[in-house]
C-alpha cells in the first residue's frame, strides 16, 4: 500500500475523531471507540436469521411499484431511466430465499427485545451535492434514510456505520461527509461506532463518492409497533417533511434540466435557490415519533419514502385496510409544486413519488389523535383515517 494512501487515511481518522468531539458538548450516550476499517473490503455473508427481514430495491428509493410511460405529456420515473418492473422482480426472487422481508426495519430476537437493523443511501441526491458543493449535510440525509426506517417499529437507535467510497481519498471532502454523520447520529441520539473508507481508483469520477450506511435499534417485544391492531377508523397524523427527502432525484435532475433553470437560480415563488432548497437535510423524526409513541395510542408508522403514499402507507395496515387521504388538510411546500409544474407531472405520480410535505405518517387512535394535535407539542396534522378496502385514496 502507497505510503501517502495510508498518510491520507491517517489524516482523515483524525479528522472524524476531531468532528466527534467538538460537535456536542456532550458525548455520545455509550459511546465507544471509533473504529473505521480503511481500505478493507469485507464480503462475509451472515446467514438470515431475523424472523423479520427488511428488504427494498435500490429502485425503490427512486421509484414506485408502477410507473407511467409519459404518454399524456408529463414526466415520469420510467422517463428518468429508472426499470421498477426489475427492481420489484429481484425483491420478488429474494423473498423466496429469505421469506418475511419487505418491513421498514428487519428485526432479530434478543431476549425480551428485538434488535431493529436498516440500511440505505441517498441515492443521486449525490449528484446535486457534486454540483453544488454541499457536501456538510448529506450524512445527515445518510442517517437519517436509515434511522427513521427502523424507528418505524419502535426502536431507539443504538448505533451507526457508513460506508464511504471514492476513487481518490479528498480528506478534507471526506471530513465534510463524515461531520454530517456525526451530525446525524447526534440528532438521533445514536452512536457512529464506525464504518470503512474504501479509495477504488478509476472505479468513480474524479471528486465523486458513494455512501451507504447501517443503523441498529432496540426495542421490547411487547413494545413493538407492528400496525397489527390498526383498524378502520384509526387516524392518520401526518409529520412535515424539510423538503424532498432522499428519494426520487432522478426524476428532480430530469426536471431540472427540462425547466432551463440551474441550481443557483431561485426556486420560482421561494425565497431559497433550487440548490439549497433540494439539498435541504432530510428530518430526523426519532425524537419526535418516540415521543408520540410514550404518549399512547400509536398503532402503526410508515416513513414516506420512495412511493410516497401510494405504495408507503399500505405497508403497515392489516390486508383489507387502506387510506383515506384528506386533500389540503396540510400546505404542500412550494418546491414540489415547482417540481410538479416544471415537469408537468400528473397527481398520482407525485403522490406515488415524493413525500408532498409529510415524511412520517402515524396511525393512531382518534383520542390518542385529538390529545396530541390539541398539545400542540410537535407540528403535525390530521391528513387522513383508515378505511375499509386497500390501497390509497383521496378526497
Amino acid at each position: 500500500m502507497a505510503t501517502a494512501s495510508i498518510a491520507s487515511n491517517t489524516e482523515l481518522l483524525r479528522a472524524i475523531a476531531a468532528s466527534i468531539r467538538h460537535s456536542s458538548n456532550k458525548p455520545l450516550a455509550t459511546q465507544q471507540p471509533t473504529g473505521r476499517c480503511m481500505f478493507n473490503r469485507l464480503s462475509d455473508r451472515f446467514p438470515h436469521l431475523s424472523v423479520r427481514a427488511t428488504r427494498n430495491s435500490s429502485m425503490s428509493k427512486e421509484n414506485s411499484r408502477k410507473s407511467g410511460d409519459g404518454a399524456g405529456g408529463g414526466l415520469t420515473y420510467k422517463d428518468a431511466g429508472v426499470d421498477i418492473d426489475a427492481g420489484s422482480e429481484l425483491v420478488r426472487r429474494i423473498a423466496k430465499m429469505a421469506p418475511g422481508i419487505g418491513g421498514f426495519g428487519g428485526l432479530f430476537p434478543l431476549g425480551d427485545s428485538y434488535l431493529v437493523a436498516g440500511t440505505d443511501g441517498v441515492g443521486t441526491k449525490l449528484k446535486l451535492a457534486f454540483e453544488t458543493g454541499i457536501h456538510e449535510t448529506i450524512g445527515i440525509d445518510l442517517v437519517a434514510m436509515s434511522v427513521n426506517d427502523i424507528v418505524t417499529s419502535g426502536a431507539k437507535p443504538l448505533f451507526f456505520l457508513d460506508y464511504y467510497a471514492t476513487s481518490r481519498l479528498d480528506v478534507d471532502l471526506a471530513e465534510k461527509v463524515i461531520k454530517g454523520i456525526v451530525d446525524g447520529c447526534q440528532q438521533s441520539d445514536c452512536t457512529l461506532l464506525g464504518g470503512e473508507t474504501a479509495e477504488m481508483p478509476d472505479f468513480y469520477a474524479e471528486g465523486e463518492y458513494d455512501l451507504s450506511g447501517f443503523a441498529v435499534g432496540i426495542v421490547k417485544k411487547e413494545s413493538v409497533i407492528d400496525g397489527k391492531n390498526i383498524a378502520a377508523g384509526d387516524v392518520l397524523v401526518g409529520l412535515p417533511s424539510s423538503g424532498v427527502h432522499s428519494n426520487g432525484f432522478s426524476l428532480v435532475r430530469r426536471v431540472l434540466a427540462q425547466s432551463g433553470l440551474s441550481l443557483n437560480d431561485q426556486l420560482p415563488g421561494g425565497s431559497l435557490t433550487l440548490g439549497e432548497a433540494l439539498m435541504a437535510p432530510t428530518f430526523i423524526y426519532v425524537k419526535q415519533v418516540l415521543d408520540l409513541i410514550s404518549k399512547g395510542g400509536v398503532k402503526g408508522i410508515a416513513h414516506i419514502t420512495g412511493g410516497g403514499f401510494t405504495d408507503n402507507i399500505p405497508r403497515v395496515f392489516p390486508k383489507g385496510l387502506g387510506a383515506l387521504i384528506y386533500k389540503d388538510s396540510w400546505k404542500v411546500p412550494t418546491l414540489f409544486k415547482w417540481i410538479q409544474e416544471a415537469g408537468k407531472i400528473e397527481d398520482a405520480e407525485m403522490s406515488r413519488t415524493f413525500n408532498m410535505g409529510i415524511g412520517m405518517v402515524v396511525v393512531m387512535t382518534e383520542e390518542a389523535s385529538r390529545r396530541i394535535l390539541e398539545e400542540g407539542q410537535h407540528q403535525a396534522y390530521r391528513i387522513g383515517e383508515v378505511v375499509h378496502g386497500e390501497g390509497v385514496s383521496y378526497n
